[in-house]
């Protein structure tokens, strides 16, 4: 160990001592990381840098009142990695730049804080691995859930268990989009008040496609399953499809609509895919609203354990980053258990909802039901509601349990029909394992 980080761990075994701290990113969860630190001055933790580009305009801004008149402000990277600071809290997100300067903040003996899953999903393994070559921490708490403590439960908690099953809503723009529109409002409407109100930014595609949720995912299942996967392998499916009607349809199947992430160990392979998926009624999930969050893990010993809280919000996630800041502080210490990459595929057997929107005529019904025989899928139920004019009729089939593959084939020859007005809808059901005992 260098002298430097002797005297780090020497910092930090000593009660009166102060650990330093610098911000990168002065945005919403930076502002409130700074008003939660000023309002419960933490012992031995100070805060004496804040990077962030534009460093004027931000240090005259509403939030940045609260920081201590000592704190140095900077737009220069350079003045942060060679300075005395302990610890680096990363809230910028992205890739590029912020691999290169986390990774030459550890080198230098700092550790680092980050709520960054873009990150953590493609490049936690090998940080990880830096930051225990230089004796130093990597806490991404926030990363997942904002304030929602599901990283250090299942770090901590949940251990000693055989994680073999996750699903959960990780995305808070999404459930607010489609907790709004199971109370009756339509997709644009509410995508455009999530806009105004701050949960969805100008391009929303990182959420409402599910890049978003995928990397929450993945980060979950390396640390649940201990199951490295590639998350660009990892199956994901848009919200934008979804209409009214569906929420209609799934009333009525006793079910609502939520954008579900889902990991399951299967031996060697994980079966993992983030989409908008029929809930049962009686799941917890169907009870998450707004912005709230929510996480199902199943453990072979311990049986289900339910996360939930706010995920999104600058205060929520500035509790997760602060609570890392005091663990580092302290020289807290995590559970390390081995990591494997696992492959990676986007089928699961389940039943499945499928809508379709036809010019009406006879024989369409028989065409779907004999593409889904071909395939050796079984018809469960039809439903088609009254009030729409046949030149545009909406209805829905739901099948048997069946591979998610197996669906995509049949719908591959259903979509080609002529009466076929748009491209039909698959969702996966969740079945009984996935509700509440």
């Amino acid at each position: 160990m260098t002298t430097k980080r002797k005297k780090v761990a020497a910092k930090n075994n000593k009660a009166d001592s102060v650990v330093k701290v610098a911000l990168l990113g002065f945005g919403t969860v930076g502002g409130s990381v700074a008003r939660v630190l000023a309002a419960s001055r933490f012992p031995g933790v100070q805060l004496t840098h804040i990077f962030n580009r534009n460093v004027d305009r931000k240090r005259n801004s509403e939030a940045a009142k609260l920081v201590p008149a000592s704190v140095v402000w900077t737009d220069n990277i350079d003045a942060i990695l060679r300075s005395d600071v302990d610890v680096v809290v990363e809230l910028m997100g992205g890739l590029n730049p912020v691999e290169g300067w986390l990774r030459k903040a550890l080198v230098a003996g700092k550790s680092v804080v980050t709520a960054n899953k873009q990150l953590i999903a493609y490049r936690g393994t090998g940080l990880a691995k830096l930051a225990a070559q230089h004796n130093v921490h990597l806490l991404h708490g926030a990363a997942v859930a904002g304030g929602v403590p599901v990283i250090p439960g299942m770090l901590q908690g949940l251990c000693g268990d055989q994680v073999t099953r996750l699903s959960g809503i990780v995305n808070g723009t999404c459930n607010y989009i489609l907790s709004r529109m199971e109370a009756g409002a339509d997709y644009a409407t509410v995508l455009a008040d999530a806009q105004q109100l701050g949960y969805a930014e100008s391009d929303p595609s990182a959420d409402v496609d599910g890049y978003d949720a995928r990397a929450k995912l993945c980060i979950l299942s390396r640390i649940a399953m201990h199951a490295e996967l590639d998350p660009d392998a990892v199956a994901i499916q848009t919200i934008s499809a979804i209409e009214a009607i569906d929420f209609s349809y799934a009333k009525e199947l006793n079910c609502t609509i939520r954008q579900v992430s889902r990991a399951e160990l299967d031996g060697k392979i994980v079966h993992a895919r983030v989409a908008p998926m029929l809930v049962p009624l009686v799941s917890p999930m169907a009870w998450s609203h707004g912005t709230q969050n929510m996480v199902v893990v199943s453990g072979r010993f311990g049986g289900d354990v339910v996360f939930s809280g706010h995920g999104a919000g600058g205060e929520p996630t500035a509790v997760a980053v602060v609570s890392d800041l005091l663990a580092v502080a302290q020289d807290c210490k995590t559970v390390q258990l081995p990591v494997r990459r696992r492959e990676v595929t986007g089928d699961f057997l389940a039943p499945h909802y499928l809508r379709f929107v036809v010019d009406d005529k006879p024989g369409i019904v028989s065409a779907i039901s004999g593409a889904l025989s071909k395939v050796g899928a079984n018809i469960d139920s039809l439903l088609q509601r009254r009030g729409y004019p046949k030149h545009r009729l909406p209805f829905v089939v739901t099948t048997e349990p069946c591979l998610s593959s197996t669906i995509e084939r049949a719908l591959a020859s259903v979509a080609r029909m002529d009466c076929m007005l748009e491209k039909p809808l698959c969702l996966q059901m969740l079945e009984v394992e996935d509700k509440a005992e």
